[in-house]
């Protein structure tokens, strides 16, 4: 029996990293949801919350803390580009904001949605049921006034549309450079991580281009000194002063 134990615990031992790589409950973005748009949306904020929507879009479509975050057929996606790929998100991690939105600010909301208030968040723990309720206890109480500032929009991304669309490989490089925001929240902070997603460090000023280093001044050679140890100009000035 002893020796089972221990050939159990070898086995188990190595599954231990891997399963907290995945407790974060956003996988990497390698998903296609069908949004495909033309040009960088329009983004308007929701009234006293920290997040954006997206009313010219025919979708449930946000932004928050420096992700897009979409729901579409009862699941949450999230994305650091506009147009993904997007990445499913378990109901346990999407953040609390993105839960708050009222319900008005869907732009395709389910049908289940029906009857409910239009200026109250959905109802996620009558959607998600009670154990969802008990691990996200809380989340629709909250203070409107303490409510923090929206990060700012990436807009750089409106260069990037059709063929100059980055691809996925390549869209970390691109947000890391151009968008110097950190987000706040802890899950999106831990996406951000797991996703390459880290802000680049700024230029040094002598890495900047169009700019040439610092010169150093020369310096100046002392003056020669006379027999009785004062320099020429102050001997010129003694004897004008005669």
């Amino acid at each position: 029996m002893r020796y089972l134990l221990v050939v159990l615990s070898m086995l188990l031992c190595p599954l231990t990293p891997a399963v907290a790589q995945v407790s974060i409950g956003i996988g990497l973005p390698n998903v296609s949801i069908g949004i495909n748009l033309p040009v960088y949306p329009r983004l308007v904020r929701v009234p006293g919350y920290p997040v954006y929507y997206a009313p010219g879009v025919d979708s449930n479509y946000f932004f928050y803390d420096g992700m897009y975050w979409v729901y579409q057929g009862d699941n949450w996606y999230a994305s650091s580009w506009y147009n993904g790929p997007w990445a499913l998100v378990a109901p346990e991690a999407v953040p609390v904001f993105v839960l708050r939105v009222p319900v008005r600010y869907y732009r395709q909301p389910p049908v289940y949605f029906q009857g409910w208030r239009r200026d109250a968040p959905p109802r996620w723990g009558e959607h998600w049921g009670h154990d969802w309720e008990q691990r996200r206890g809380g989340w629709d109480r909250w203070n409107r006034r303490a409510a923090p500032p929206p990060a700012p929009l990436p807009t750089y991304q409106r260069q990037y549309s059709g063929n100059r669309y980055p691809q996925a490989e390549q869209q970390p490089t691109l947000h890391g450079q151009r968008y110097r925001y950190q987000p706040r929240d802890t899950t999106v902070q831990q996406a951000y991580q797991e996703q390459g997603l880290r802000r680049a460090p700024p230029p040094s000023p002598q890495a900047q281009p169009g700019r040439a280093p610092p010169q150093r001044q020369p310096s100046r050679a002392p003056e020669p000194r006379g027999h009785s140890g004062q320099s020429r100009g102050e001997e010129r000035g003694q004897g004008h002063n005669k």
